[in-house]
């Protein structure tokens, strides 16, 4: 059984303070055997990653659409920001890539995808997050995991990492995969884990945004 976090952002998100340099490291430190690197708008970081650790990164991207985010996992290149949530869910489909919806639930973030959206798109919903360490309120967990329940969708979880310190605090215990369809099969059969990362390190994650003049 291998600990995989489904959900870090590295210093190719404009928004993150973790330097890609030190996720490996970092990784290894902390016990973690791969991460979903799902950097805002762009999945350079994560191609990087994974030319120098295939076995320990999942190429991902948080891709802003017009009614907010979806998450792409097992991409082979960058999905263009800002289409329709439709659209995206194509763009990521064409890949053979997998669409994970991001703390579907938390009210305390402005780009969660619109409810008009979501009802849009949901049958498309290979894996709903529903564990993320950064939600502030813990219904929002459990909202997320009783909408996938609802479903029949996949569960997945991710500390939503923007430090090096929240790698890790959220993860799926989860078989060895070699392909997008065998970890879905696999994520089945996983077990969720996590703990909240404290509400300081969105703070601190919103001065470090108002200092780079990011809206």
């Amino acid at each position: 059984m291998i600990k995989l976090d489904m959900h870090i952002h590295t210093s190719y998100s404009p928004d993150s303070l973790l330097p890609i340099d030190d996720l490996l490291r970092i990784c290894d430190r902390k016990g973690i055997d791969c991460v979903a690197v799902t950097d805002h708008d762009t999945a350079e970081g994560a191609l990087k990653l994974h030319e120098l650790a295939p076995s320990k990164i999942i190429v991902g991207e948080e891709i802003h659409t017009t009614s907010g985010e979806i998450t792409g996992l097992f991409l082979k290149e960058s999905i263009q920001p800002w289409l329709s949530p439709i659209e995206t869910v194509e763009r990521i489909k064409e890949q053979g890539g997998l669409v994970y919806l991001p703390h579907p639930f938390d009210s305390m973030r402005a780009a969660v995808l619109e409810t008009e959206a979501l009802d849009e798109i949901w049958e498309k919903i290979d894996i709903v997050e529903v564990f993320n360490s950064r939600n502030v309120f813990p219904w929002s967990n459990s909202k997320a995991s009783h909408f996938a329940a609802e479903k029949g969708i996949l569960s997945g979880a991710g500390s939503d990492a923007h430090t090096l310190y929240e790698v890790g605090r959220a993860y799926v215990v989860i078989e060895p995969f070699d392909s997008a369809a065998d970890f879905l099969s696999k994520l089945a059969r996983a077990e969720i884990r996590g703990r909240k990362t404290p509400v300081v390190f969105n703070l601190i994650n919103k001065v470090y945004k108002i200092m780079r003049g990011i809206g």
